[in-house]
């Protein structure tokens, strides 16, 4: 039936192997999703700012295609920086095994702090496409080596993000807050790039 529905030949999925596999479903998976994103883009547009490429952002951050992430990632913070409400994405396991270990931490520790959290409100295990798509952009600038001057601007980035989430959103808070860290922390762990560090220090004060 899931063969059918995707239009996938069931002789061929008998020949592939169980990473092949894997590999397949999540791609079906995430086209599914992106399709879904053009549905609500195209119905709920004019009301809501969405993009419909962070599904897409994070598969190849998956597969590790940090620069067409980055540029996706780009491009949609560009697009939600001032939007005034946008989409969340939930941190479920389906989810969390497109990201890394960051965020599962960051979700387990809501869990751990109140294990009935998700049951109470979507701030505990929701962040915003905004929160997403920064903390994709940090790390592929991160991964990328990126000079300290474009790293700067992502920390500006950051905080005008932080500024427009209430305190309350936990998860997107916390998300926020780890990938400022992990700027000032590469900057001070590499002293000797060629680019100044004052923008960066301007942002510890």
């Amino acid at each position: 039936m899931l063969c059918d529905a995707l239009g996938f030949d069931n002789n061929l999925l008998q020949q592939k192997n169980a990473s092949e596999l894997v590999e397949f479903l999540q791609k079906s998976a995430i086209e599914q999703l992106t399709l879904f994103r053009q549905l609500m883009a195209r119905y709920f547009g004019s009301i809501v700012t969405i993009v419909t490429t962070d599904f897409e952002a994070m598969y190849a951050y998956k597969r590790g295609d940090y620069h067409h992430c980055l540029q996706l990632s780009a491009e949609n913070v560009h697009i939600l920086q001032h939007a005034r409400f946008m989409p969340l994405v939930p941190t479920y396991p389906e989810f969390i095994q497109l990201l890394d270990d960051d965020i599962a931490s960051l979700t387990a520790l809501t869990l751990i702090a109140n294990p009935e959290c998700r049951l109470v409100n979507t701030r505990y295990y929701c962040i915003s496409q905004l929160t997403l798509s920064l903390y994709l952009m940090t790390q592929c600038q991160l991964k990328l080596h990126h000079s300290v001057t474009l790293l700067a601007q992502t920390l500006d980035c950051i905080e005008v993000a932080q500024s427009r989430h209430p305190l309350d959103s936990t998860l997107d808070q916390l998300t926020l807050k780890l990938i400022q860290r992990k700027i000032t922390n590469y900057v001070f762990v590499r002293p000797q790039r060629k680019c100044p560090l004052d923008a960066i220090l301007d942002h510890l004060k």
